[in-house]
């Protein structure tokens, strides 16, 4: 990777930690709602003891990050210390100041800042630290959607928190922003969505060549026009939405006049290679 798209990528991540420590501090903090996560973990020991939410978020994020270095790899976890000390400093720095006395409308704009922050960071190969790198983890040997298995790990966090303080409206309300959170995430993150793309060409050499460096198996189907009577060669591949747009430019580069036709995926079983995202 060149230093000028590295750096792309960190400034990123440093946006996607000013929008989670937006959601949290002006939306959900004021109003005594939960994040999900260790970010949740943070707030609800913060509500109960008063103590600095930004020093609980990173020491609780420390733990996390030591177990994804060996599980996910240098770049992961560089990456996602940088998001949580970015995180932690906005946190510390921005004032929970709430913009709204609507609570619907704090605990939706809440979860989707945290969702755009936690999305965006996934995207370019990071996270925010926290229940992101037990995510993916997951989804590294499991084809689950992260946003999912986010969603189920905080719905543990917010029943504890009814628990403790027995305001199950509170619990609800926040229920609403983990589950904004999660479908915004997975909106924005998108490498488990699959798609299977039907590829009609008479340059099958010089397009299979480049296809197979991306790379994804190909299969070759041979197939006659109804009308022309024309026999061509059809490749069929299964990729995800997160690589579709690389397979469209090596497609119009190898053959402009390729019949390309792309159809959703709901599920694949057998040797299916994922992108390379940690």
């Amino acid at each position: 990777m060149n230093g000028l798209k590295r750096l792309f990528h960190v400034l990123v991540i440093i946006l996607g930690a000013f929008s989670m420590a937006i959601g949290i501090k002006v939306f959900l903090v004021p109003n005594h709602f939960l994040s999900g996560g260790v970010s949740g973990v943070s707030m609800i020991t913060s509500y109960l003891t008063g103590w600095n939410i930004s020093i609980l978020y990173f020491a609780l994020n420390l733990p996390l990050m030591i177990w994804g270095w060996f599980a996910l790899g240098r770049r992961f976890i560089s990456y996602s210390i940088i998001s949580v000390v970015a995180t932690t400093y906005f946190i510390s720095l921005i004032p929970a100041i709430s913009l709204s006395n609507e609570p619907l409308l704090c605990a939706v704009f809440g979860g989707t800042f945290v969702g755009i922050g936690v999305g965006i960071s996934l995207r370019v190969g990071g996270s925010t630290g926290g229940f992101d790198i037990i995510g993916s983890i997951v989804t590294k040997y499991r084809d689950f959607p992260i946003g999912n298995i986010s969603v189920t790990m905080n719905g543990v966090v917010i029943i504890t928190h009814g628990i403790l303080t027995m305001n199950w409206e509170l619990v609800l309300y926040s229920m609403v922003s983990i589950f904004t959170t999660g479908k915004v995430m997975d909106f924005i993150f998108i490498n488990h969505y699959k798609v299977t793309v039907y590829i009609i060409t008479c340059n099958k050499e010089a397009l299979m060549e480049r296809l197979l460096s991306l790379p994804h198996g190909i299969t070759v189907i041979k197939t006659r026009g109804a009308f022309s009577d024309i026999e061509r060669d059809m490749l069929m591949t299964v990729t995800t939405r997160y690589e579709l747009s690389d397979l469209k430019r090596v497609i119009k580069e190898a053959d402009p006049k390729a019949f390309v036709n792309i159809v959703e995926t709901v599920g694949v079983i057998g040797n299916f290679r994922k992108p390379r995202a940690f």
